[in-house]
């Protein structure tokens, strides 16, 4: 089998463990990582008992043989030495001797017989035991007349051969004995590190349970953030575990609803916001021609009225223009408009929209030297330019100058607008994106803003994936727009 073969097999196998319940499949992990552990675990403990019995009866046995030689070899050399003695004296009390040493090395070779099964050292001793008899009965007889000493000696050398014989044999069984432990100690030990492999693959069982449990809660993970940047239309589906089942449809029930939420919010703010501008429009051109005395002269008093209506008409005019741009936050049907944009003709677009204010205060705008396309969304992208370039003007002295920056990174593309105002104080850094929060006014600043300009560009870079830094430089404020970097960069 090859690797693509394998690896189609084991994501087939995955396939099929994600549609088991979370306890079964934690369950069934755990005994899949447990179970090759403890066969090991017990495999090695059965190797090492038996290597422990197999080296505890080699040392009784290793003794027993060393023993049995020293007690052979001391019983037959007092045998020898007592049988001497009363064949030369003939004393009964060296017969008696004898005989007693005679009986011990019977007993000796008897109860090595019955604990020792070996069959070439039972006839060893076998044939020891019977000389032994045979010399007792000689002695024990009238044949005793008729024995030399040298005779005897010669009964006695044969004993010694069959001693030595005994010797050199258990000397053998005792290195047998020894090769075999060792042999064992080796196999027990190439099987320990034998199954030492079980660790490396009872890790790859568990990580591929890992990979299992966490591929569907990335999956539902990336659908709650999409759930996050506002994106409602489409509907959260999802096969395998049971609990996690029941997580994707309580998320696509709360989809459905504040989907349903979103578009009865845009829907009442489209509706209201044509309401209001309907009548506006005629207020505004009414009061413009009263401002400009066209229905006849006005006194101070009227003339201080009218400028107060004219400057509350602007102000509703710029709150109703916040409205409609906090409506393309919420709606979340413009998140798919992404298209290949780019930034300096968006830039331009909206500075020409801001001709008015910007003639009004004389200001001088510098935009970027280098253009800098992006995938993204134009509608979006330009609320945001012109909430940060409104408060620019805003902020900006009489005839002062607005620099805009835009800089191409690796992974990310900065925007930057540079005004020579007050700037921002560490304070209000930390609150001008909440709703409805208004810092200081700028000097000679007559209308008020909404509170809603950057908390609206904030929500929408935050779509973009973007975000918004406010700093001051030495010639003022500093706000720094960085988007992802998907881009080229053009030169002028």
């Amino acid at each position: 089998m090859n690797n693509h073969a394998f690896s189609n097999t084991i994501m087939t196998l995955a396939n099929k463990l994600t549609k088991i319940s979370m306890v079964n499949l934690i369950l069934l992990g755990f005994s899949f990582v447990a179970l090759p552990l403890a066969i090991s675990l017990l495999f090695t403990a059965n190797k090492l008992s038996h290597l422990a019995k197999q080296s505890s009866e080699t040392i009784f046995e290793v003794a027993s043989l060393t023993q049995l030689n020293t007690e052979l070899s001391d019983t037959l050399s007092n045998i020898e030495r007592s049988a001497s003695q009363y064949l030369v004296l003939r004393d009964d009390e060296l017969q008696q001797l004898f005989l007693n040493q005679q009986q011990a090395l019977s007993q000796i070779i008897k109860k090595t017989l019955k604990h020792n099964h070996n069959k070439i050292l039972a006839q060893l001793l076998t044939k020891m035991l019977t000389a032994s008899i045979q010399i007792k009965s000689q002695l024990s007889s009238e044949l005793i007349n008729s024995i030399t000493l040298v005779q005897l000696q010669q009964e006695f050398k044969a004993l010694i051969a069959l001693k030595v014989e005994i010797k050199h044999y258990s000397d053998s069984l005792i290195k047998q004995k020894a090769d075999d432990v060792k042999l064992s100690n080796e196999a027990a030990r190439s099987n320990i590190f034998n199954s030492l492999y079980i660790i490396p693959l009872s890790l790859f069982i568990a990580l591929l349970f890992l990979v299992i449990i966490i591929r569907p809660l990335k999956r539902l993970i990336g659908r709650i953030h999409d759930l996050e940047q506002g994106n409602f239309q489409e509907k959260i589906t999802f096969t395998g575990a049971a609990e996690f089942e029941e997580i994707a449809n309580a998320l696509d029930m709360m989809r459905a609803r504040l989907h349903a939420l979103e578009l009865q919010k845009s829907s009442f703010i489209r509706h209201i916001s044509h309401e209001l501008k309907t009548p506006l429009a005629a207020i505004r051109e009414g009061t413009e021609l009263i401002h400009d005395n066209s229905v006849g002269l006005l006194n101070s008093d009227q003339q201080e009225i009218c400028d107060i209506i004219k400057l509350s008409v602007h102000r509703l005019q710029r709150l109703i223009e916040d409205l409609l741009d906090f409506n393309i936050v919420l709606d979340s049907t413009s998140l798919v408009a992404n298209e290949n944009i780019a930034l300096l003709a968006i830039i331009t677009e909206v500075i020409n929209e801001r001709q008015l204010d910007i003639k009004r205060k004389d200001l001088t705008i510098i935009t970027p030297t280098n253009d800098i396309h992006l995938h993204s969304n134009a509608t979006q992208l330009k609320v945001v330019f012109d909430n940060i370039l409104s408060n620019a003007i805003k902020y900006s002295p009489q005839s002062g100058t607005i620099t805009l920056l835009s800089r191409c990174h690796n992974d990310s593309v900065e925007i930057s607008f540079i005004d020579e105002g007050a700037g921002i104080t560490l304070e209000d850094q930390d609150k001008v994106f909440d709703a409805f929060y208004q810092g200081a006014p700028p000097e000679h600043s007559q209308i008020k803003g909404s509170g809603l300009g950057l908390t609206i560009v904030k929500e929408l870079l935050l779509r973009l994936q973007g975000t918004i830094t406010l700093t001051n430089s030495d010639v003022g404020a500093v706000a720094t727009i960085t988007l992802p970097n998907n881009s080229k960069t053009v030169e002028n």
